[in-house]
């Protein structure tokens, strides 16, 4: 027993050298790695000098002209991961990009590249796709156009010019409008992009279809970021924004602008009835709406004895496929955003906003906030509110 003990650290050692080394005696440091690195730093080059040439030769992937449109001021790979069949790869890359004049930081996405080996060992890229679980690129999905509005950068795929500027021009008469309300101390800039249908949509966000039927668009980017985060995008589903009258289209986009705007002070702690609630009050402020003209489902309810008991949870807002539980859901968030600027000042609303975004946690959050800025306990709230609701919507 004791002479096994005493060479346990030998056997030890032995098998750290093994480890290190790797199998078969190649390094663990395998250069191929470095070479992929390298091949990949030539090709987001390629990109950024607009030489299609320079990227054709660094192989295949997404289609140069389906990249053309995007004006980017920055584009770079890194390596994660590499392996190695005879003379093919898979690499495993974070691609990082940013959209001139438009993103504060990089955009950051998964992407997994398949590369092959010549005989004199150089190696090119064969497809360059999103890696698994990460969501598309616009340009995964076709060739992108670019239409520049004032405020607003649309890039779309498979649709007309026209369509495009349709969309900037909304963009642009969405940036005024929130800012009047919300202040200036946002990037007062939109990027959206519109894919070719809903199928589209759900791909540059990464989920099922069905999880977005019938949703006019979605914004996306990191909430309560300290530092500098990526810019968000609003990405449009073409088939429910086609059913919109004007009015409709107008409303959704200075929503999706608001959550632009709003995005810094918008935390853990901001539940989902007051972000999506100040982004439709702020959507419908200025359209001379009645609240039953805009909250037609909570005033069903309402006329029908059926009043909230309280505030919607974030379940509620869950695109689960029950239409009417959801428009509840928003309208509930509306009239509470909406009570809360006719009771007591639309700038103390958005200083509501702001301060429960400051808050750490969701807990106590919101009751502290409406003790401290509205001068009510939330439950003196929830009365008044209910009250509110009989008046307006009774």
């Amino acid at each position: 027993m004791a002479g096994r003990r005493s060479g346990s650290p030998v056997v030890a050692l032995v098998l750290l050298l093994v480890f290190l080394t790797g199998c078969g005696g190649r390094s663990a440091a395998d250069p191929a790695t470095a070479d992929v690195q390298r091949l990949l730093d030539r090709r987001a080059t390629a990109v950024l000098d607009h030489d299609e040439r320079a990227y054709a030769r660094t192989g295949g992937g997404p289609e140069y002209a389906d990249l053309r449109a995007v004006p980017l001021a920055d584009w770079s790979y890194r390596v994660t991961g590499l392996r190695r069949t005879g003379h093919t790869a898979t690499a495993d890359a974070e691609l990082r990009y940013r959209v001139a004049g438009y993103d504060p930081a990089p955009v950051t996405a998964g992407r997994t590249l398949r590369l092959s080996r010549d005989a004199d060992g150089r190696w090119s890229v064969d497809s360059d796709r999103p890696a698994k679980k990460s969501a598309q690129q616009l340009w995964d999905q076709g060739a992108v156009q670019a239409v520049r509005g004032e405020h607003s950068l649309v890039l779309g795929v498979g649709q007309s010019g026209r369509s495009l500027r349709d969309y900037a021009e909304l963009a642009d008469r969405a940036v005024p409008e929130v800012s009047r309300v919300w202040g200036t101390d946002w990037g007062r800039r939109l990027v959206v992009l519109v894919p070719k249908s809903l199928e589209g949509m759900a791909g540059l966000l990464g989920s099922p279809a069905s999880s977005y039927r019938g949703i006019a668009a979605v914004t996306t980017g990191e909430t309560g970021a300290s530092a500098p985060s990526a810019a968000d995008r609003v990405i449009v589903n073409p088939d429910a924004f086609a059913l919109l009258g004007g009015l409709g289209e107008q409303v959704v986009a200075t929503h999706e602008t608001t959550h632009v705007a709003t995005r810094r002070h918008t935390t853990a702690a901001t539940p989902l009835w007051l972000s999506e609630g100040y982004a439709d009050w702020v959507g419908y402020r200025a359209t001379g709406r009645t609240p039953r003209e805009a909250a037609p489902e909570l005033s069903r309810a309402v006329t029908r004895g059926r009043i909230p008991t309280g505030l919607p949870d974030d379940e509620e807002f869950a695109f689960t496929g029950d239409a009417s539980r959801l428009a509840r859901a928003y309208e509930s968030g509306w009239t509470a955003c909406r009570l809360i600027a006719d009771r007591w000042g639309e700038s103390r609303l958005g200083d509501f906003y702001r301060a429960v975004g400051e808050h750490q946690k969701r807990a106590g959050a919101v009751e502290d906030v409406m003790r401290e800025v509205l001068g009510v306990t939330r439950e003196e709230f929830i009365g008044l509110w209910q009250e509110y609701l009989r008046e307006q919507l009774g």
